[in-house]
This record gives structure tokens, C-alpha cells and sequence, in this order.
């Protein structure tokens, strides 16, 4: 059998305590260990370039190609495991240990990895703490310099069955180095989970792209910008809020409440992955479970401008899930829709799975249902009143009304990005909007440009709003959307289709994302990666989706 020696990052981990969450309900344990391999799990590491090697029952063994990849990788799902446990008990919490080695590895023929690279990953995350990351010497000299976390050195440690000891190292995620601020390790956290530039020849966006981090860095920590401090321009930024409420069981069998409940922790997950929505946390809304509660007081009292919440009813054959949106300050019901699937044509969780989806899709896409009550609100407000997050939905009008909208749109964006040159979501709305200018011919916002070849100056107009939006949000998959379309202007398939794996690793529910990249790749020549892009789109939304979107027809 061919076999391959190589360097490499490997990451091993597994659930603390597994069998005895097992065995105390592996149905709803089992659920939930799904919803976080779709939600969390293989979209970070589809993030950081991981590679799953294999998977052993609640574990799970992945292969990088660098240190810093790994750890930042490893942090975030800490990061989000903490998150997803808050507010619940001890004896319900599904906690990670991970253990990180950089080292010698036999690569077999079907991409199985040996040796003892592995082995020591594998020992490492035995002897880590639930919550932590336990590194050897190897892979901690790589991120050392990096890190503001609280790290405690184990010393040399024999690892079960390795020949020489490990000097080992357990990172504290959470805790913040001893000297150091917890707004300071929040700093350097959100650093290592950015993925810097990394296109040959853009040495000098690179650049810049350090000193935007760095300026980022600075609001984050409550240094006046140089528009009047950084409240200002969050407020400016801000999206609506929404908060989804406990499904309620309908079926009159409490042994049911981990379905309903299922629904909400997955929509709350799925949800937070559509720019520029602000979720609230499992932890805020599940104290309203079983509650009778005025939703207007309820927005209140979260400062939520939306509310989801709806019902799960099993019967016999059948499964309904009812799930309504509805605007906090008006108490008016924005979208609604009962889901029926019958109970033997799938299993229980790909029920939800598939619920989950077609909800979230259509209310949190770019066209879904909380952008078009948004832009409603936005529309008959004067330009001068307009904020930056307004400017954005502006250019989210799919087509545009009509040219004095769009002229509108144009001039409202670039004076956010003069105002506020770290917004992420305006470069994105204006990548997308100088596309629409190059595939319509639309004029210049200017008169004195009625000389300029007005195509030619418009694509690196475009493809520099995309790259920017990529260096200030590098998780976001709405600036990855923006490099795509910026790439799909320059006709280059290639790139195109790494962005579009960026989109669809950070958010594979957008049906909106999925329509535009279906509609780019299938005239760039990836006819079946289109179609398969095309079909998901269609699923999610549940009707006939236009394709062709305000990027246009054609390059």
C-alpha cells in the first residue's frame, strides 16, 4: 500500500463524559451532537482549512496544514461550545477536550493518517480538561507570541503509551493571559479567528489589512474613532435583533420537549449565521419557555426588534411545525407557516434539519422575510436620516426600482465607507452594487465621468470593495459573496468557486448566496457545481426562486 511521510497539524478531540450523557437520553444527546457537526463543527473547520480525517463515535481526528489554523479553529468551537452550553446544567453540557501536536505523519493511500503525530494528538486531548486545548511543546512554540490566553504549563508528561515524555501546555479559553485585560485577550482571540489575506501579489492589501485589524482592535476596546467614538458607529451598523422563543410541544407528551426545543437551538444557530442579523442567545430566551408573554414587552425587555416562536405537533403520521415572525414594536405578524412532513418518510432529525433550514431561509436571507420588512421601514425615510445598516438594505433591492433608488443607494454607501471605513457589510453592499452598475451600464453617480470607460473603471472598483470587505470580516460569509461577485466580473471560474466554498462553509442555508453563485458559476462554465447550487436554492426556499438576480444576467 503507497504511504506518504509528511509535516502536519493534527487535532484530536472528543466529548467529555459522553456515556453518561448517552446514557441519560441518547436520543436527545445524539440530536444534539448532529445539530453541532452541521452548525458549528464542520463548517469552522471547512473555515480553517481543516481536513477530517476520521471520525471514532464522539470524537473526531482532523488534519492541518498549519499550527495557527488548528488553534484557531480549536478556540472557536470552544468559544461556541461555551456559548451553547450558558444557562444549562452540568449534567446536560456537551463539552470538548482537544489536544493539538505538530509532528511526523504517514499519510496511507485513502488519505488515513498513522504514527505517532497522531498518537500524541490523540493523548493529549485524553489528558485535556473539559473546555481546554492541551498543545505539546512542538505546536506551542508556533503560537506562543500570539496568544493572550491563560496558559498553564504541565511540564514534561508521559502520555500513555508514547516512548519520551511531552512537555505539555493547556490553554484556558476564556481566561485571560495574568496582566492582561479581559478586553485585551478578546482582542487577540478575535485575531487568531480572523484568516488574513492570502492571494499571491497583494502584499500592499495585506498591509492594510493589518492596520484596519489593528484600528478594529482599538474601537473594540473603547477608543474614540475618528467619527466621534466607536458607540457611534456601532449604532450606526446595527441590525435588527431578533430573539427566537422555546417552540411550544403541542403533542401533549412531555417526552416530545427535545423536538421542540431542538427546533429552537438549531434555528438559533442557523439564524446567527446570516449577515447582519443579531441573534440572541439560547440563554435569553428560554427563560420565556411555557410562558405566556406580550411580545411587544418581551422586545422591550430584550431590546429585540423581532420575535419568532411557534408550536410542534406529532401525531400518528404526521409532524407539524408552525413557525411565525412578528415585528416587536408593532406586534404585527410579519410571515408565518405550518412545515408537514410525514412521520415515515425520514427520521426525526432530518425532519428538523430540514425545518430548520426552510425557516431560517426564509426569514433571514438577504430577500427573506426580515430584510423586506426592514427595507419597507427604510424607504420612506430621507437620505439624510439614513443610517449606515439602512444604506446597505438600500442596495439589497433586488432589482432596483428605479434609477434615482439606485443613485440613491450609490451615494448614501460611499459616504459610509469614507465615514466608517471598517463596516464590512457597506464594501459588501457596494462591491454588490458597482456589479449591478457594470452589468446594466448604469452611469457614474458623477457627471464629470461621462468620458471614462465606464466599465473599465468600475471592475477594480469592484474587486477592491470585495477584497476589502474579505479583510475586515473574514467569517462573514456575505464579504466572501462580494469577492465572488467581484471575481465573477474579472472572469476567473477558479477563484469564484473557492469563494463559493468560503460562502457555503460559513452559511449553506442563504438561499439568496446560493441563487447568485448558482447563477455565476453556471455562465462561468461549472454547470453541475451551478445546478447543485441551484437546487439547494430552490429547496430553501420552497417555490420558484428568480435566479437571475441585481447582479444581472450576464458578464
Amino acid at each position: 500500500m503507497a504511504e506518504t511521510r509528511k509535516l502536519a497539524a493534527i487535532l484530536a478531540a472528543d466529548v467529555a463524559g459522553y456515556g453518561k450523557l448517552a446514557g441519560a437520553d441518547e436520543e436527545r444527546t445524539l440530536a444534539r451532537l448532529r445539530a453541532l457537526r452541521s452548525d458549528l463543527i464542520d463548517p469552522t473547520i471547512a473555515l480553517h482549512h481543516g481536513r477530517i480525517v476520521k471520525r471514532t463515535g464522539d470524537g473526531v481526528l482532523i488534519e492541518f496544514r498549519s499550527v495557527v489554523d488548528a488553534v484557531r479553529c480549536a478556540i472557536e468551537l470552544q468559544n461556541g461550545m461555551a456559548e451553547r452550553n450558558a444557562g444549562l446544567p452540568p449534567e446536560r453540557r456537551i463539552e470538548f477536550r482537544v489536544g493539538i501536536h505538530l509532528g511526523d505523519v504517514v499519510e496511507e493511500s485513502d488519505g488515513d493518517l498513522m504514527g505517532d503525530g497522531v498518537n500524541i494528538a490523540a493523548r493529549l486531548e485524553g489528558i485535556a480538561k473539559p473546555g481546554t486545548i492541551c498543545l505539546s511543546e512542538d505546536a506551542y512554540r508556533q503560537v506562543k507570541s500570539r496568544l493572550d490566553l491563560a496558559v498553564r504549563d504541565l511540564g514534561s508528561t508521559q502520555l500513555k503509551n508514547i516512548a519520551e515524555p511531552v512537555h505539555v501546555f493547556s490553554l484556558e479559553v476564556g481566561k485571560a493571559a495574568p496582566g492582561k485585560s479581559t478586553k485585551q485577550s478578546a482582542a487577540s482571540t478575535a485575531w487568531l479567528g480572523a484568516t488574513l489575506p492570502r492571494r499571491a501579489g497583494a502584499l500592499l492589501l495585506a498591509l492594510a489589512a493589518i492596520g484596519i485589524i489593528a484600528w478594529q482592535v482599538v474601537e473594540r476596546i473603547g477608543a474614540p474613532s475618528r467619527e466621534g467614538g466607536s458607540a457611534s458607529l456601532e449604532a450606526q451598523r446595527k441590525g435588527p435583533t431578533i430573539a427566537v422563543l422555546p417552540f411550544d410541544n403541542l403533542s401533549g407528551d412531555p417526552s416530545q420537549d427535545f423536538f421542540s426545543d431542538g427546533i429552537s437551538e438549531q434555528l438559533i444557530t442557523v439564524l446567527s449565521h446570516f449577515d447582519p442579523l443579531r441573534v440572541l442567545s439560547r440563554n435569553s430566551t428560554f427563560a420565556y419557555k411555557k410562558k405566556a408573554v406580550d411580545v411587544q414587552e418581551l422586545g422591550r425587555q430584550l431590546n429585540a426588534q423581532y420575535v419568532v416562536e411557534g408550536s410542534f405537533r406529532r401525531v400518528a403520521e404526521q409532524i407539524s411545525v408552525t413557525a411565525q415572525l412578528i415585528d416587536a414594536r408593532t406586534g404585527i405578524h410579519v410571515w408565518a407557516q405550518t412545515f408537514d412532513r410525514p412521520t415515515a418518510s425520514t427520521s426525526l432529525l432530518a425532519t428538523q434539519d430540514d425545518v430548520v433550514q426552510r425557516i431560517a431561509a426564509t426569514v433571514g436571507d438577504k430577500h427573506g422575510a426580515v430584510a423586506r420588512a426592514e427595507l419597507e421601514r427604510t424607504r420612506n425615510k430621507p437620505a439624510t436620516e439614513l443610517s449606515s445598516y439602512e444604506c446597505t438594505l438600500l442596495a439589497s433591492q433586488d432589482p432596483p426600482e428605479s434609477a434615482e433608488m439606485f443613485r440613491r443607494a450609490r451615494t448614501c454607501l460611499d459616504a459610509t465607507v469614507k465615514r466608517d471605513p471598517t463596516y464590512a457589510e457597506a464594501w459588501n453592499a457596494l462591491s454588490r452594487i458597482l456589479r449591478i452598475q457594470h452589468v446594466l451600464g448604469m452611469g457614474l453617480a458623477s457627471p464629470e465621468a461621462e468620458h471614462i470607460d465606464q466599465r473599465a473603471y468600475l471592475v477594480p472598483r469592484i474587486v477592491e470593495a470585495g477584497n476589502r470587505a474579505v479583510e475586515l470580516a473574514p467569517q462573514s460569509a456575505s464579504a466572501h459573496l462580494s469577492l465572488f461577485t467581484a471575481y465573477w466580473a474579472t472572469c476567473e471560474p477558479e477563484r469564484m468557486r473557492v469563494e463559493a466554498e468560503r460562502v457555503l462553509a460559513i452559511n449553506p442555508n442563504d438561499a439568496g448566496a446560493l441563487g447568485i453563485m448558482a447563477l455565476g458559476l453556471n455562465l462561468a462554465g461549472e454547470g453541475d457545481y451551478g445546478r447543485q447550487l441551484a437546487e439547494k436554492a430552490l429547496a430553501l426556499s420552497g417555490q420558484e426562486t428568480r435566479l437571475i438576480s441585481h447582479l444581472g444576467g450576464a458578464r
